[in-house]
């Protein structure tokens, strides 16, 4: 028997969670990115008010690749743009601190960057099986999703610096260091 909506609205968490679509599980994700994103705001150090700033606007920015599917495509190239200049930005200041993947430690909030990272990779895995389901998926949505995975792990490398944080590279045997700089993995 097929779950349903008890029909009491106060039992009902989300108007969508009954769908059977990858598109619900796209939200629910999302939703769970912009969660993680708040909890790091909250744990920042003092000497991080230009990531705050960054994660603060990037928030709202989430939810608009929420809803880009299901409704309006509010997320805009200009956002993309914003955030590829921050992530240039970060990347600068960890340009000679790894040369390739790590292991996701360090001292708060990086672990929960970390966290939003594989989150943003989830969004991304959906919005693949979204799109196999036969829904167009703005090219512009998953592109910012992948900019995102990326600009978390540089995001988790800043805190790991400047709280003095050595980084533990990560050298896997299963495959070969192809990995450029920066990227996520």
């Amino acid at each position: 028997m097929a779950l349903k909506k008890s029909g009491n609205i106060d039992e009902l968490c989300y108007p969508f969670i009954y769908e059977a679509s990858y598109l619900c599980d796209f939200e629910v994700a999302t939703d769970e990115l912009c969660n993680h994103l708040g909890g790091i705001v909250g744990l920042l150090a003092d000497n991080h008010d230009d990531i705050a700033t960054d994660l603060k606007q990037l928030q709202p920015l989430i939810y608009h690749l929420n809803g880009s599917i299901r409704g309006r495509l509010a997320l805009e190239e200009a956002d993309l743009q914003w955030l590829m200049t921050r992530y240039h930005h970060y990347q600068k200041e960890v340009a000679e601190t790894i040369n390739g993947f790590v292991l996701p430690r360090g001292p708060a909030p990086s672990p929960q960057l970390h966290l939003a990272r594989s989150a943003a990779k989830k969004a991304i895995r959906l919005m693949v099986r979204i799109d196999q389901e036969g829904v167009e998926v703005p090219e512009r949505l998953h592109r910012f999703c992948n900019l995102l995975c990326n600009f978390f792990f540089v995001l988790a490398l800043v805190n790991n610096r400047r709280q003095g944080f050595v980084e533990t590279a990560f050298v896997s045997k299963s495959y070969g260091r192809t990995r450029k700089r920066g990227s996520s993995q």
